[in-house]
Formats: C-alpha cells, sequence, structure tokens
C-alpha cells in the first residue's frame, strides 16, 4: 500500500473513531492485529462487542467504500473478532454479544467528508 493510502486510511479511521463516539460506542481498541490480520476498530455498545471495518475512499470511481467489504470479508472479521475476545479475557467479560460494522468515507478533493455507517453486516 503506497503512502498516500495509507494516509487516506489513516484519516478514515480517525474520522470513523470520532464518529463512533459520537454515537455512543466507547471504543476499546483501534489497529489490533494477530497472525490472521487487523482490525481497525473494536468498540462496545453497551453490552455488544463491536468490531469496525473502516473504508475511506477519495472518490467513487471504484464503487462506494461500503461495497469493498464482500461476504468474505464480513467472516474473515467474525475470525479476527473471536481472536480478539480470545486474547482480551478481562476486556471481553460481561460482553453478550458481537456485531460487525462498516463505516465508509468518503473524502473528496473539496467539501466535508461523507460518512455511512452499516451496522450488524454479514449477521
Amino acid at each position: 500500500m503506497g503512502l498516500h493510502n495509507r494516509a487516506v486510511g489513516r484519516y478514515g479511521e480517525r474520522v470513523a473513531a470520532r464518529y463512533l463516539l459520537a454515537a455512543g460506542l466507547q471504543i476499546i481498541e483501534t489497529n489490533w492485529r494477530c497472525e490472521i490480520g487487523e482490525l481497525d476498530i473494536v468498540a462496545r455498545d453497551g453490552r455488544c462487542l463491536v468490531v469496525c471495518e473502516v473504508k475511506t475512499r477519495t472518490s467513487e470511481a471504484f464503487g462506494s467504500p461500503i461495497e469493498a467489504v464482500t461476504t468474505a470479508k464480513a467472516a474473515r472479521l467474525r475470525r479476527l473478532a473471536g481472536a480478539w475476545v480470545t486474547a482480551h479475557p478481562a476486556q471481553s467479560r460481561g460482553l453478550s454479544g458481537l456485531r460487525i460494522d462498516v463505516v465508509g468515507v468518503l473524502r473528496p478533493r473539496q467539501g466535508r467528508s461523507q460518512i455511512t455507517h452499516l451496522a450488524g453486516v454479514g449477521s
């Protein structure tokens, strides 16, 4: 991934984290990595663990950011969520559910970023 794409991705993750906080979620961790991949944002919504994939684009020339999350990607996020729970038993205590969310951030050259939040993808 090029330097520009990484910067765009980091920007989108910051925007998504602020958005989720404003929506009442508690951010537990960002950019958690293990041998099978990475979770962009791990959060709590009440007693529900929320694993959030963030996709950021500067245009919709190749589709919307949300369209980049396939069924296979959602399944992989579920496996990653299980790995996170296993690695964080104390933080996982008291959780009663798991939700996979996607936040798409469209950052045009001019104007404000547009945010799309899909909760419960691949459930």
